[in-house]
């Protein structure tokens, strides 16, 4: 029996490192060189995978696009809940910026999601969707939070807020990408934006 489970084992193993590097290696090239050009025979040769196993595994370039955003949307997400007290959910101070200095661990969600926005080309693409999906999740979130923390905001407060957090950090990481300022050392600007907006939407 030993001799059985062990190669079906294998199988698991090495198809998970597989996937794993070809989600690393598109993320990189995406990075590098855009959507465009993170090509299945670029992320072939950056993986040292052939192009069979990429299909094999994400079946095309698109269905493996949205694949990146969503690991590493969840990447983001783990390190989140690893880095922060069940408590701090509860107060904007102390959940907010570890959320937003996790974006540098796990950039790649809003790095893709944002060129993916901005490209009309493809406005029903599997990856655009799912970075659609992702910030009607995160936009959620937030306004769970900003429930808890401002109890006198209106439904429309608390929609204005979220979106404020949102942009804000969309600005200032596109700003990061332009070596213009670091999104992490901002953070405690955007709470107190956040704040300063709730007092006046009370």
């Amino acid at each position: 029996m030993g001799s059985q489970v062990e190669p079906e084992r294998r199988i698991r193993v090495d198809g998970h490192a597989a996937r794993r590097r070809i989600l690393d290696a598109t993320a990189e090239l995406a990075g590098e060189r855009g959507v465009d050009g993170a090509s299945i025979g670029a992320i072939s040769e950056r993986s040292g995978l052939p192009k069979s196993s990429i299909y094999w595994h994400f079946g095309d370039k698109e269905a493996l696009i949205a694949s990146v955003v969503d690991d590493s949307y969840q990447r983001w997400s783990a390190h989140i809940r690893a880095t922060t007290e069940p408590r701090d959910h509860e107060r904007l101070g102390a959940g907010f910026g570890p959320s937003i200095s996790a974006i540098t661990n796990s950039p790649d969600f809003l790095r893709l999601g944002l060129m993916l926005s901005l490209d009309q080309r493809q406005p029903e693409s599997p990856a655009r969707q799912r970075f659609i999906e992702i910030r009607a999740e995160v936009r959620s979130t937030l306004r769970r939070l900003y429930r808890r923390t401002f109890p006198d905001l209106s439904e429309a407060g608390l929609d204005g807020l979220a979106q404020l957090t949102m942009a804000l950090t969309d600005g200032f990481f596109i700003a990061e990408r332009a070596s213009e300022t670091e999104l992490a050392a901002n953070h405690h600007l955007i709470e107190a934006a956040i704040n300063g907006a709730a007092q006046s939407l009370v």
